[in-house]
């Protein structure tokens, strides 16, 4: 198992969490969206598929760069040499 893990690229507050504990989820899913500090919304994407181990935030938290937002069980697809 290898567990991705998804952080804050900014500082601001999770407004929305729009994945659930055990969810499946695809590459490029739209995972959180943050409103930095600066006014702008950031939209959190993963570049990975897998299932959402555990949730590290809430909607309002407070995050800052770097903090972890979300650990993901990744899909390793392993393709053998011919």
């Amino acid at each position: 198992m290898y567990l991705g893990v998804v952080t804050s690229p900014c500082y601001g507050r999770v407004e929305k969490i729009q994945i659930k504990n055990e969810e499946r989820i695809y590459e490029w899913d739209p995972l959180f969206m943050i409103k930095a500090d600066d006014g702008h919304e950031e939209m959190i994407l993963t570049g990975v598929s897998g299932e959402v181990e555990s949730l590290e935030v809430q909607e309002g938290d407070d995050v800052i760069p770097g903090m972890v937002l979300a650990y993901i069980k990744e899909d390793l697809y392993v393709t053998g040499s011919d």
